[in-house]
């Protein structure tokens, strides 16, 4: 079951769920929109990691998917590990490959993933306390 923006609000504002820098603009119908902390330029053809401007930390009752903006999709842009496990805290460190014909600028602030938020049913017994967990900027991978 995925929040809706309402829900995704109502839990901002009960401390159960945070996203911080928090943007009415991102907040879209069953879905966050997530910016990019820094401007970047996305070569054609290669692998960016791009940290969002948003440290998120989820309980242990909501996971969440992470999907490229269509309008980043229409000019080529993947996007790789899009899973966030519950529990997790840090800002998210996206994967991001450029396959279309020309390299991409991309400011500061601009909206470029979109965060769904999933309902976890069932206790969870192993909240995520893994390498990335309370990451800052972007994050290599630790493996």
């Amino acid at each position: 079951m995925l929040l809706s923006s309402s829900a995704i609000r109502e839990r901002i504002a009960d401390g159960t769920l945070d996203i911080t820098p928090f943007s009415e603009i991102s907040l879209q119908p069953a879905s966050y929109d997530l910016r990019v902390a820094e401007d970047i330029v996305m070569k054609a053809g290669e692998l960016s990691l791009i940290a969002t401007m948003e440290f998120v930390s989820l309980p242990t009752d909501l996971a969440a998917t992470l999907r490229v903006r269509s309008s980043f999709g229409r000019k080529g842009v993947l996007l790789g590990a899009g899973y966030i496990d519950p529990g997790f805290r840090g800002n998210l460190t996206l994967c991001t490959v450029n396959m279309g014909p020309v390299d991409i600028s991309v400011e500061k602030g601009t909206r470029i993933a979109q965060m769904l938020i999933h309902l976890i049913l069932g206790d969870v017994e192993n909240a995520y306390n893994g390498n990335y967990q309370d990451s800052c900027g972007v994050v290599q991978s630790k493996i």
